[in-house]
């Protein structure tokens, strides 16, 4: 379990494809402190360690995950939001994040404001997925408030620390990210259609 809130950026160093696995070495200020099986959200997909080296560590990504995430459109350099696993012992400052992307979105509007910044998302609505003003989205990993809510797009706005410490300042019009949906609204939306 996950809070959205970014530890730190790490970057790409190596993908190397085996079968319909991607494994990806990440180069980052805390892949000394991990430790093989750890969970680590990357982007807001939750990957296991596999592997460490001085300075990088490993995770694998199997096709379901590539199919249902942006990580498959990664290339060596990218910056990537990394967050580990919540402690029960500490504050929840974001929200409830699982690490388990619900889909991808694209960003279809992109606004600097003054002293802030403001992306539009759209998704494909048909999966059932719901935003709600005020309520809690994650994008690319990021616990992230939803200011204004459509039925297949939501924006949010982005405060100057977020925007310099997540991979948010290389999004654009037309970049994929990926998207998880408040635990309790999926619930809800369920126990509606039922």
């Amino acid at each position: 379990m996950f809070t959205g809130i970014i530890e730190t950026l790490g970057r790409i160093t190596e993908l190397q494809q085996e079968k319909g696995n991607l494994h990806i070495t990440v180069e980052s200020a805390i892949s000394h402190e991990l430790k093989i099986d750890q969970s680590v959200a990357h982007n807001g997909v939750c990957l296991t360690v596999v592997a460490l080296a001085d300075g990088l560590h490993v995770v694998t990504a199997i096709e379901e995950t590539l199919n249902k995430t942006n990580l498959g459109q990664l290339k060596v350099g990218d910056p990537v939001n990394l967050e580990r696993c919540m402690q029960m012992n500490a504050r929840l400052d974001g929200h409830i994040v699982q690490g388990h992307v619900d889909q991808v979105a694209v960003c279809t509007a992109f606004n600097e404001l003054e002293g802030s910044w403001e992306y539009t998302f759209e998704y494909n609505a048909s999966l059932s997925n719901v935003t709600v003003e005020k309520g809690s989205i994650c994008v690319n990993g990021i616990s992230l408030t939803v200011v204004n809510s459509h039925a297949n797009s939501f924006s949010v706005a982005i405060i100057p620390y977020t925007f310099e410490h997540t991979n948010l300042h290389n999004v654009r019009v037309g970049s994929q990210v990926n998207l998880e949906f408040d635990i309790i609204g999926k619930y809800v939306a369920r126990l509606m259609q039922r």
